[in-house]
């Protein structure tokens, strides 16, 4: 086990001595916790001192400064197990007296403040540069009893915590008296450093009535990015699962004495091994740094009435459709598809199930023939499994962790080891598709060995997946020559099958209509053109229903020997001589092939290239401008250009400081993708170039996702403005914008914000507190004592 200590307190604190003492018995529970459930992670106690207990122990990395800067005090899970959720107001004081370090230590303590709450808090900030009819922080010479004996005594369900900013203490008796008068707490600030501590405080507080009733309600955090510990080989997401540690002592049960919170961290990939992974084909999002969670109705976007949304807040069981459109390689495609929506509520948590099946691309439940034990199909070298897919449950039991999926399936069919945990039904139809495709090995090596096929060495892979996640690759070039080898690596997302989504070439396979080739250039993170093209096309199952998508099937090729192999069939015209009355070689016409998405086969734009023919396509209609938005983007700091350079660059952008130091900003974009319409085969036009009129034609070319375009070059239309896929960076206006709109919320089902026998004697401390005050107005009462009394 490990133990972490809080930064904002001097050490030896005895209040950290002791209590890193008397946890000390928590090492062993650990210990018997994780040979009992070896699938833990992590387990902890965060003391309300600060203190951090875990167990495994890793290595803590203190930052430039030396200071370990972890204090578990400010992660959510702590904080939503120790308080109830709360509706909170802060009131900022910006008049003339707060100036310079008042005023940064004001803003740092706001910040603080917002670090506390959660999803399920509201808050609102009131910033005040005159007097009020309550009171300001630094210059109340009133206590406005008046005001809190009409709005808030006897009952005292609004809670009031004074900060009082800087050194001087001239006021600190009156902004104790109106936070113990109100089951606050008082804290002075005077420098940057008590922040932290100070602001903590107010948890305490807001845990009482939680602690007073016994109450282990145990919470489970919304997603986060677990990046505390450098020593790990990547952030991941992580869910926690707290529940809060109090004492149970009678003598203070009335001081509700909150000793900490214990929890265990949760992967969301060890969650999304409890649910076929088949099913699922949602791509990772890129990640803001301090990334949280997104609502729903940001990741589909098409929702606009937040019907799947609003179901599913509200703990329903049931289905939903709807198209929906998807962004893909790296954000310059879009895939429209037509999603079959399944959830309902999972019981004992705040989290809802929603699975979503594509149906082009999702599976049959067909009657599947008895499979023999036909493992060595599964076996063979050409043969992979998904990867992270779960066809067997390996975490469970040590003994199994070692296994490939592969060796857990082999001990699953043959019976030597009754723990294993699989899924029959996946696992049968998987191995069916290894008899099936179990030929194409075959194939691919006769055409290897028939140099006449591929004499040139153009076609460098062809590879198969299904719909159980089971592919075949087959090299017809050795690994060396290979022009793009990150294709069906591990490195290649967006290429082979993982755990949260089928490969681009399968999904935009099945996007079009059977039987059509989907070809497409693969845009690369790095500046480099890879020169090769892919293609692909889905295999349809024909039965008598609605005839799934089982599989794709495709090749990558070379760039320069599709080219070659596309103008040499365009020039075999049907004229009788043979011989075409106009060339794509001659100066007269520009001739582009273009895919769907409007891309040129060497990855431009067209739109970027011949702005004022994409323009006129865009009027007629054989393209369409989609509208697209990343809430989770992060990029660097500079304003939306019309330069379409900046359009070819990664999402991914920097924003580079003077000391040379690199760091992620935060960011809403929106960017806009093209589609073309499917139903218009051919279409001609004019463009009017200052007086100068220029033809074009574009032809779909049958069976594909491409279009010939040919253009006339006797007029220069370089003064029509390009259309560019640039992204338009917003500034918080747009968040600012999408929060207006209330959406509806489910409450916690569980709230304690205030308890009759709570004992708020503990509410802060000021330099010397006025006997005059504790006279004529009690500090704390029974609640049926007439307060309006003179007596």
């Amino acid at each position: 086990p490990s133990l972490s200590l809080p930064p904002s307190l001097p050490l030896p604190h005895p209040d950290i001595v002791n209590g890193v003492y008397w946890s000390e018995a928590l090492n062993k529970v650990f210990v018997e916790n994780f040979e009992r459930d070896p699938s833990l992670i992590w387990q902890y106690f965060g003391s309300a001192k600060g203190f951090f207990r875990q167990y495994p122990g890793v290595k803590w990395h203190p930052d430039e400064h030396g200071v370990i800067g972890f204090d578990c005090r400010n992660r959510k899970w702590y904080i939503q197990a120790a308080t109830s959720p709360k509706d909170v107001v802060i009131l900022v004081d910006v008049s003339g007296s707060m100036k310079g370090l008042r005023l940064t230590i004001a803003r740092q303590t706001v910040s603080s403040v917002l670090d506390t709450l959660g999803d399920d808090d509201f808050f609102n900030i009131i910033a005040v540069d005159r007097p009020t009819p309550i009171f300001i922080y630094t210059c109340s010479t009133k206590m406005y009893d008046s005001v809190f004996e009409k709005f808030n005594w006897p009952d005292r369900k609004v809670r009031i915590f004074p900060y009082l900013i800087g050194r001087e203490s001239a006021f600190a008796d009156n902004l104790k008296w109106m936070a113990c008068a109100n089951k606050g707490y008082f804290s002075q600030i005077s420098t940057l450093a008590d922040v932290q501590e100070n602001v903590m405080r107010y948890l305490h507080v807001m845990s009482r009535p939680k602690v007073i009733d016994h109450e282990h309600d145990t919470v489970w955090t919304e997603a986060y990015v677990d990046s505390a510990l450098k020593d790990k080989r990547a952030p991941s997401m992580m869910t926690t699962v707290a529940m809060p540690v109090f004492s149970t002592k009678n003598e203070t049960r009335n001081q509700g004495i909150l000793l900490g919170v214990a929890g265990t961290d949760i992967p969301l990939q060890e969650l999304m091994k409890i649910i076929p992974k088949h099913m699922y084909q949602q791509g990772k999002k890129r990640r803001k740094p301090n990334y949280s969670s997104v609502d729903l109705s940001e990741v589909e976007w098409e929702d606009k009435d937040d019907i799947l949304r609003n179901a599913m807040v509200n703990r329903r069981t049931g289905t939903f459709s709807m198209e929906v459109k998807r962004t893909v390689d790296k954000g310059k495609r879009v895939l429209k598809m037509h999603n079959d929506y399944y959830y309902t509520d999972i019981k004992g948590t705040p989290f809802r199930c929603n699975r979503k099946k594509t149906k082009n691309t999702t599976q049959s439940r067909m009657a599947l023939r008895r499979v023999a034990m036909r493992l060595h199909d599964l076996e063979q070298p050409d043969v992979a499994l998904a990867d992270e897919w779960t066809y067997c449950n390996t975490d469970e039991h040590l003994e199994h962790r070692p296994l490939t999926q592969i060796q857990a399936i082999r001990l699953f069919l043959t019976g030597r080891q009754p723990h294993l945990k699989c899924d029959r039904e996946l696992i049968q139809e998987v191995l069916f598709d290894a008899v099936i495709t179990a030929p194409l090995e075959a194939y691919w090596t006769g055409l290897a060995l028939n140099k006449s096929e591929n004499s040139d060495k153009g076609v460098e892979i062809a590879y198969l997946g299904t719909r159980t996640g089971l592919s075949r690759t087959n090299l017809f070039v050795v690994p060396e020559l290979l022009s793009n080898q990150d294709f069906l690596t591990a490195e290649d997302k967006e290429g082979v099958f993982n755990a949260d989504h089928f490969p681009l070439w399968y999904k935009r396979a099945a996007e079009q209509v059977p039987g059509t080739f989907v070809y497409s250039v693969p845009f690369s993170s790095a500046s480099e053109n890879k020169s090769v093209v892919l293609a692909s096309t889905a295999i349809q199952l024909l039965d008598d229903r609605k005839s799934p998508i089982v599989a794709a099937v495709g090749i990558q090729m070379k760039l320069e020997y599709f080219q070659r192999k596309f103008w040499t069939a365009c020039r075999q015209c049907t004229a009788l001589d043979g011989r075409c009355s106009i060339s794509c070689e001659s100066g007269d016409i520009n001739c582009y092939l273009i895919d769907n998405n409007g891309f040129i086969l060497t990855g431009l734009f067209f739109g970027e290239v011949e702005g004022a023919v994409m323009n006129k396509l865009l009027q007629m209609g054989s393209f369409k401008r989609i509208t697209l938005y990343d809430y989770q983007a992060h990029c660097r700091d500079y304003a939306g250009s019309s330069d379409c350079a900046r359009t070819l660059l990664n999402v991914s952008m920097f924003f580079i400081r003077p000391q040379g130091k690199t760091k992620m900003v935060p960011c809403d974009t929106e960017y806009p993708a093209f589609v073309s319409e499917r139903t218009i085969k051919e279409t001609t036009g004019n463009i009017d170039c200052e007086g100068c009129f220029r033809s074009f034609v574009i032809q779909q070319i049958p069976s594909s996702n491409l279009f010939m375009v040919v253009v006339e070059n006797k007029c220069d239309c370089s003064s029509a403005p390009p259309v560019c896929l640039n992204r338009f960076v917003h500034n918080e206006s747009l968040k600012c914008d999408r929060l207006k709109f209330q959406k509806d919320r489910k409450k916690p089902e569980s709230c304690h914000p205030f308890h009759p026998e709570e004992n708020a004697m503990e509410c802060g401390s000021a330099t010397g507190l006025s006997s005059t005050l504790t006279a004529p107005r009690q500090l704390f009462w029974d609640p049926g004592v007439d307060l309006s009394s003179p007596n």
